[in-house]
């Protein structure tokens, strides 16, 4: 009778124990994934080719615009692109450029901000660098923040996550416009409320010939 009493609290004893292993090793197996995450290099980022657009006879116009304009026409291209994914984000043009959203993370998701800087380029197309970002209360380097943005967030193909130099390519001159004008940025003063564009017209697209 003692040894079968005796046998009782070992097995349960036994079973308490698995549990405790398994879940500490549950712990340092999230530990370890968490500071791979962190610490994994980030990638080199190509950026689109805009140099090999072709020479046509054209004119060209300067079309100056607000910032809500601008913000209305963003977010609704935005709502066409996201329409068929689960993602959502949004930009709220200010005295900068604020990005909104959210990002997956350990199969939940958390808010996303990131505050951007316009930047503009000679070939009228448009750097955003970043001046601020957070991902949640997660206290992540900015760049592994970034680097999950270019593989979650679905971006238009004339638009580049650079993680590594923190910014955000935005390609005017690349943009597929139906009617087969050009656009590119030609200023950007947020805080003035002062935006303006140069749409170049090819003659070939009117029907003209020179």
């Amino acid at each position: 009778m003692t040894e079968l009493r005796s046998a009782k609290p070992s097995k349960k004893k036994n079973k308490w124990k698995r549990f405790f292993y398994s879940l500490l090793l549950l712990n340092v197996f999230f530990l370890l994934a968490l500071i791979t995450f962190i610490f994994w290099p980030v990638s080199e980022t190509p950026l689109p080719n805009t140099d090999n657009q072709q020479a046509h006879e054209s004119s060209e116009f300067i079309v100056r615009t607000t910032k809500k304009n601008l913000n209305d026409l963003v977010n609704a291209y935005l709502d066409k692109l996201l329409n068929d994914t689960k993602h959502n984000y949004s930009v709220s043009l200010e005295d900068d450029v604020h990005l909104l959203g959210e990002l997956p993370v350990f199969s939940t998701t958390v808010p996303l901000s990131v505050h951007l800087e316009p930047l503009v380029q000679k070939d009228g197309n448009v750097i955003l660098k970043q001046k601020s970002i957070s991902i949640g209360l997660l206290e992540l380097p900015n760049q592994k923040i970034m680097e999950y943005m270019k593989k979650y967030l679905p971006m238009p193909e004339w638009v580049t996550i650079n993680p590594k130099k923190e910014e955000i390519y935005v390609a005017v001159s690349e943009m597929k416009i139906k009617s087969n004008f050009e656009v590119s940025v030609e200023h950007i003063d947020l805080e003035a409320n002062n935006l303006a564009f140069k749409i170049r017209v090819p003659y070939e697209t009117l029907g003209i010939e020179r």
